[in-house]
C-alpha cells in the first residue's frame, strides 16, 4: 500500500496564453478592418479639387453634409443647434480639436457654410474642407 505525501503535489505555475493571444490578434484585425468604415460612415460624393493631403489625427472630428442637406457629426445625425452644442463639448474636452467638413458635391453650399460658421463659433480653431483629388466617379 502506498501513501501519497501531501508535498508531492505541486501546483502548475505555467499558464497557457495561446487562446488569449489568438483573441487579441483577432480583435486587432477586426479593428483594423472596421476603423476606416467608421470614419467614412456617411456616404457623400466629395467635390474634386486640388489640395494637399492631410494626415488623419486622433483628435479630428468629421462633420458631413449629405446630398439631402442632412448634417452628421461622426455618424450621428444632428440639427444645427445640436451640432453647435456637440462641438462646444468637444472643444471643452480638447481645445485643439480639429474638424474636417465633408460636404457632398450636390449639397447646398449654404448648409456647408453654416456648418463651418457653427464650428468657428463653437471655438474650433482648425478646420478643413475635404475634397476628392481623384477624377474617377
Amino acid at each position: 500500500m502506498s501513501r501519497r505525501h501531501p508535498h508531492s503535489f505541486r501546483p502548475i505555475i505555467d499558464m497557457n496564453i495561446t487562446s488569449m493571444s489568438d483573441l487579441t490578434f483577432l480583435l486587432l484585425i477586426t479593428f483594423i478592418i472596421t476603423f476606416p468604415m467608421i470614419e467614412q460612415g456617411i456616404p457623400v460624393k466629395l467635390p474634386h479639387g486640388e489640395s494637399e493631403q492631410v494626415d488623419p489625427l486622433d483628435n479630428t472630428s468629421v462633420g458631413s453634409v449629405d446630398a439631402e442637406g442632412r448634417i452628421f457629426l461622426g455618424g450621428d445625425a444632428l440639427d444645427l443647434a445640436q451640432l453647435e452644442s456637440a462641438l462646444r463639448a468637444r472643444v471643452a474636452a480638447d481645445p485643439d480639436v480639429k474638424v474636417a467638413i465633408r460636404g457632398d458635391e450636390k449639397a447646398d453650399y449654404g448648409t456647408i457654410a453654416q456648418v463651418a460658421r457653427i464650428a468657428h463659433s463653437a471655438g474650433v480653431r482648425s478646420m478643413a474642407l475635404a475634397t476628392s483629388g481623384r477624377n474617377d466617379e
